[in-house]
């Protein structure tokens, strides 16, 4: 009995893969989403990677509960023209105006940041355990210049 306890407290804690829905791509998207999966690092926000399946798209995971990468997704629906437009380490984030200000009057909130003006749009879901996001953009700077070119500049 102790030993089924301790098999159902190991599996409790392991979870498994994180399960990631990443969109299927081909031709020159599935290059640079490839390549950015590639080149990401080992931690993002001092999180180590975990398993993830992506299916037939390209992301990533990290820590727990997971920071969830996905590269190649569609333009979300709130990004306009004047939408605004964060920079940190050179890149550009959309974050939902309302995921900024956050519903818990300025306390952290789970937000979904995506990146803006690159050759494909690139998606981190960050829990409100890791406010602040800016960790997380810093971190995934370099892969995303590396791969994902800039076809304009976050004004």
């Amino acid at each position: 009995m102790v030993c089924v306890g301790l098999l159902a407290l190991t599996t409790a804690c392991t979870g498994g893969p994180v399960s990631l829905d990443a969109p299927a791509l081909t031709g020159s998207a599935a290059t640079a989403c490839r390549a950015f999966v590639d080149a990401l690092p080992a931690r993002v926000a001092d999180l180590a990677r975990v398993d993830a399946d992506v299916g037939q798209g390209f992301g990533a995971a990290f820590g727990d509960p997971a920071i969830e990468v996905r590269c190649g997704v569609r333009r979300p629906a709130g990004l306009t023209p004047t939408s605004e437009c964060t920079t940190a380490n050179g890149i550009g984030w959309y974050i939902p105006e309302d995921e900024q200000s956050g519903p818990n009057q300025g306390r952290p909130t789970d937000i979904t940041m995506t990146t803006v003006g690159r050759a494909e749009y690139v998606e981190v879901q960050i829990p409100a355990d890791y406010w602040p996001p800016v960790n997380a953009m810093v971190d995934l700077g370099p892969a995303l210049k590396k791969t994902v070119p800039e076809m304009r500049p976050c004004v």
